[in-house]
């Protein structure tokens, strides 16, 4: 049985997204999604991440949209969310943390920094 604990990322480049998986899937169960609107619709399907990498600048819908979506669920509302944007500016990361996003790291990041937000995120919650 699979007890790896599932990670959701959001990333419109693929590059980035391959990345992510690379770097997470020796502890976790990695899916990933290329925007926001993809991203809600598989878990309006039924599945619910243990923690979400949403970037901010996507088609269709973007990571703000996508915070506020998921936040206002009842159902995803404690899915931990951290949001991975190349966006440095204070006002972008207020703007998230204000909508819900429990950490925000800029582009170009530290490996092991994001796997220790994300580790430190799902022992908190679990």
């Amino acid at each position: 049985m699979n007890t790896l604990k599932q990670v959701l990322i959001i990333d419109d480049e693929p590059i980035m997204r391959k990345l992510l998986q690379q770097i997470l899937k020796e502890k976790y169960e990695v899916i990933l999604k290329e925007n926001g609107r993809e991203a809600l619709e598989w878990m309006y399907s039924g599945n619910i991440p243990d923690l979400v990498v949403a970037d901010l600048n996507m088609p269709e819908i973007d990571g703000f949209e996508y915070i506020e979506k998921v936040r206002e669920s009842g159902f995803f509302n404690d899915v931990p969310l951290i949001v991975l944007s190349g966006e440095e500016s204070s006002a972008e990361r207020i703007k998230c943390l204000k909508l819900g996003a429990n950490d925000y790291l800029i582009k170009p990041f530290n490996p092991e920094e994001l796997g220790l937000r994300i580790d430190n995120l799902i022992k908190l919650r679990s």
